[in-house]
């Protein structure tokens, strides 16, 4: 069972779900969809995130994005949301002791685990790895328009072919200019239905060591 605390934030409580898991290689930060429009940290692709980075040996934490759950504030378009995800770090920092750190998120919350990145890179700590998921990327109807920072090359980028929350062409023009190749799960719609198991299966076979030659 996931450990619930309320930690303090740059602007209130910020509610996080913990697995720990000892000893670890890593610790995993995990964004979850977009608060308005029904998006929490018990998200089918958010959980398969956790469960599956716990099987690779990181411990795994869910904020709850303002608004959502017991985190307070008001949903801030990435900006304050990044604050949030930054002060979740340096908690888990404290308790947890310096941790390689892989950034995972999906569609908002892939959004603004890029603009983590691109901060802890500016202060030259960078995270392990990234997974993104049916990221948010360019305009969105009902939304906005997302300018998803530049990533890793070896950032593991996944999306739905059969995506019409983020279609897929948002992605590519995000993508093409950083030659950044995307992992497309044929059939698949934003949510995954029916699909989860890829995306486990994906991130799996990114973390294993490569064939030896023969």
């Amino acid at each position: 069972m996931s450990e619930r605390l309320l930690i303090p934030g740059p602007s209130g409580q910020i509610e996080i779900q913990v697995d720990d898991l000892q000893p670890a290689r890593g610790l995993a930060l995990i964004g979850h969809p977009h608060p308005l429009f029904g998006g929490t940290a018990d998200n089918k692709v958010v959980t398969t995130l956790a469960r599956t980075l716990r099987s690779l040996g990181y411990i795994t934490v869910r904020p709850s994005f303002r608004g959502v759950g017991a985190s307070t504030g008001e949903h801030d378009h990435g900006e304050a949301e990044t604050d949030d995800l930054l002060a979740v770090l340096a908690w888990a920092e404290q308790r947890f002791g310096k941790q390689p750190t892989v950034l995972a998120g999906f569609s908002f919350g892939a959004h603004v685990v890029t603009r983590v990145a691109k901060v802890l890179t500016e202060h030259h700590q960078p995270a392990e790895r990234l997974v993104l998921v049916g990221t948010a990327a360019g305009f969105i109807e009902g939304a906005r328009s997302y300018q998803t920072a530049a990533v890793a090359p070896d950032t593991i980028v996944i999306h739905g072919s059969a995506d019409t929350t983020v279609p897929l062409a948002n992605v590519l023009a995000w993508a093409e200019p950083l030659e950044l190749p995307i992992q497309l799960i044929p059939g698949a719609d934003h949510f995954f239905h029916r699909k989860l198991h890829l995306i486990r299966n994906i991130i799996r076979a990114a973390w294993q060591p490569p064939a030896s030659a023969a």
